[in-house]
């Protein structure tokens, strides 16, 4: 199991080697958004991968101007450990928010607004484009 575990974070870490060495706007390694290339569309994830080069460069305008969706996500990540950390080793009863039975759906909803308002050309919207 511990194996697993060290081949999981060796391959994690590879990933951030990649992204922090090679810029996905100018290099052809990294795969293009399937859901862009065949309808012409914005999906929710459009712009992670080039806003996790730039948050591995520590450019936190720039990531949040490629995906601001992607630093709600680090954000709600962050939060969840931070708690999950804070209660195990601490033996604290903190109540974690993204464990409500209406999280997803909330989640969801942020997801589909987010994906159609990227999507819409006319101002402010534009600007939630990658």
């Amino acid at each position: 199991m511990k194996i697993k575990h060290i081949g999981i974070g060796i391959v994690f870490i590879i990933i951030l080697c990649l992204y922090y060495f090679y810029n996905p706007t100018i290099e052809g390694i990294f795969p293009k958004c399937p859901f862009y290339s065949v309808t012409g569309l914005y999906c929710p994830g459009c712009g992670s991968q080039r806003a996790l080069h730039q948050l591995l460069h520590f450019n936190l305008l720039e990531t949040i101007n490629y995906n601001a969706l992607y630093v709600i996500g680090l954000f709600s990540i962050l939060y969840n450990l931070i708690i999950k950390g804070v209660n195990t080793y601490f033996n604290k009863g903190y109540y974690n928010y993204l464990n409500h039975p209406k999280t997803p759906i909330v989640i969801g909803v942020i997801i589909i607004v987010f994906w159609i308002l990227r999507n819409i050309s006319s101002q402010p919207f534009c600007h939630l484009a990658p």
